[in-house]
């Protein structure tokens, strides 16, 4: 039986049961020893549920080189080019943009050029910028102010 053999097997076992820790173990450290097209059928078995953690080892395994790049290379554009991709609504990256943009905001670099692009954003972003610019203005949350009482 070869490793893909016996980690299949032991998901299939414990797909409607909880894992035993000893097995667990050792399927993950058999892994990494397996071919890229195994693991990403281990990866995509109907016997492993999403919070699986077998499944999120397999996860870590396949994308061990991109995981966190994204994030890197977000933090080290330069705001002009975050609100060019922050528009884009197909990057696929704007939960992580807006992140970062509100972080620099709040450290005060290119407020203006954040602000025009959270007013053209969506309500939520429309909504947190002129929260933002009420602090700044009144020094505290606006409808926790004693002048709105």
């Amino acid at each position: 039986m070869t490793d893909y053999e016996y980690i299949l097997g032991k998901c299939r076992k414990y797909h409607f049961t909880k894992w035993n820790e000893d097995e667990l173990k050792k399927c993950q450290e058999v892994l990494p020893n397996l071919t890229r097209e195994e693991m990403v059928n281990i990866y995509l078995s109907r016997f492993l549920s999403e919070k699986d953690p077998l499944k999120q080892t397999a996860f870590k395994v396949l994308f061990a080189d991109k995981v966190g790049k994204r994030e890197e290379r977000i933090k080290n554009m330069d705001t002009e080019a975050l609100v060019r991709e922050f528009k884009d609504k197909n990057s696929g990256n704007r939960a992580l943009i807006r992140k970062e943009l509100r972080d620099r905001y709040k450290a005060g670099r290119d407020k203006q050029m954040i602000i025009m692009s959270f007013q053209q954003s969506t309500k939520g972003d429309q909504h947190w910028i002129t929260s933002q610019i009420r602090q700044e203005r009144y020094g505290c949350r606006f409808n926790k102010c004693s002048y709105n009482k």
